[in-house]
């Protein structure tokens, strides 16, 4: 009596146990009489070392998922650093600052407190910046002006912003990024604080109006700032 060989797709084969095994390379697992058609059955399963196989590959496709989601995420890390340090080694320019304005958002202040408030951020600044090959902005810089209470703060960091040209006079841009460093005032007795502040800017040329917002709470913070850089 010759056992039937079922395999997993379904198909029919007729044939001894010791050659299916040898044929197919399957593991018979065990053979019981089919009395209706007077032939054995017998159960067939892959070899172990198919299935370790497969499990292995599972695994080290996983591996392979997490180790790129954590490169990815010391890839954000490293592209900060990276720039910051190509900008500090390899500047295009120098620029000069120049504070145009600080305005107290009305809306978040008490009108007696705006009154007395300085708007006008005397002073002045330095850096140097290169456009990458996307034609984004990058740069270093470091300012001092006068603040709300016309006292000296200054604030230095880097900076980066998208840009765009929408006009076929490449000189006209528009910029959008933020800036990452510190600052100190006086009446936090000048312990430096690290700011994270975004970056807007419209520029021609070496000119460029460059501008952030401070968020605060009422009363406090809530400030828009912008300044001159001339590019060199």
């Amino acid at each position: 009596m010759y056992p039937q060989i079922i395999p997993r797709n379904g198909m029919v084969i007729r044939n001894n146990t010791h050659a299916v095994k040898r044929s197919f390379k399957y593991s018979v697992l065990r053979s019981a009489p089919n009395t209706k058609y007077g032939n054995g059955i017998v159960i067939v399963r892959i070899k172990f070392p198919l299935i370790l196989l497969f499990i292995i590959g599972q695994l080290s496709f996983a591996s392979a998922v997490n180790a790129d989601s954590n490169t990815a995420d010391k890839g954000w890390f490293t592209t900060f650093t990276d720039n910051v340090a190509q900008t500090w080694n390899e500047p295009e320019h120098y620029d000069l600052y120049i504070p145009a304005i600080t305005w107290h958002a009305r809306f978040a202040y008490d009108k007696e407190k705006t009154d007395r408030y300085n708007e006008r951020p005397w002073g002045a600044g330095f850096g140097q910046s290169r456009w990458d090959e996307k034609g984004n902005w990058h740069g270093l810089y470091l300012m001092a002006f006068k603040d709300s209470y016309n006292k000296w703060e200054p604030i230095g960091g880097y900076g980066w912003e998208k840009t765009w040209r929408p006009l076929s006079d490449d000189n006209f841009r528009l910029g959008l990024g933020y800036t990452a460093g510190f600052t100190a005032r006086d009446n936090w007795r000048y312990i430096p604080v690290p700011v994270l502040l975004p970056l807007a800017s419209i520029g021609y040329g070496p000119a460029t109006f460059q501008m952030t917002y401070i968020p605060g709470t009422y009363n406090n913070g809530n400030v828009y700032f912008a300044w001159m850089r001339f590019q060199f």
